[in-house]
């Protein structure tokens, strides 16, 4: 894509990231483009939450894989983590500032996949049909 190209269709140019220098829409997909981020990050939009209660609000995770997804979200700066001291301790995760900030683009995204996702799916169909055999899923 040329930088005429970008100027013409977007507000601002694209800066693309060159060999591993880090930039802010790799990382932001780095961090939002796991399978469990952006499902801890709505989860959290309703307010504080425990542990437990967030591994329940998401089916399928694992103990490990939540803490770690917890733990990622806090070292970005979207999630707060405190624990208090109590027997058990009990951990409680809420939405920083700068998470909340995000909740909106999360929104979005949840939104146009739920307008699209027959779309979507007529569309694999067609082309899985077209293409038999095809090692792409």
């Amino acid at each position: 894509m040329s930088v005429g190209h970008s100027a013409v269709t977007t507000p601002r140019p694209v800066v693309w990231c060159e060999d591993d220098v880090d930039c802010g829409i790799r990382d932001l997909l780095t961090r939002l483009g796991d399978r469990w981020s952006v499902l801890a990050v709505v989860e959290l939009a309703g307010g504080v939450r425990r542990f437990r209660e967030l591994q329940r609000a998401l089916p399928g995770i694992s103990q490990r894989m939540l803490t770690l997804t917890v733990r990622r979200l806090e070292r970005d700066g979207l999630v707060t983590r405190t624990v208090h001291p109590t027997v058990p301790p009990q951990v409680e995760y809420e939405l920083t500032e700068l998470g909340h900030s995000l909740t909106h683009l999360v929104r979005a995204m949840a939104d146009w996949s739920y307008a699209h996702h027959d779309a979507m799916l007529a569309s694999r169909q067609r082309w899985d049909e077209a293409n038999p055999g095809s090692e792409i899923r």
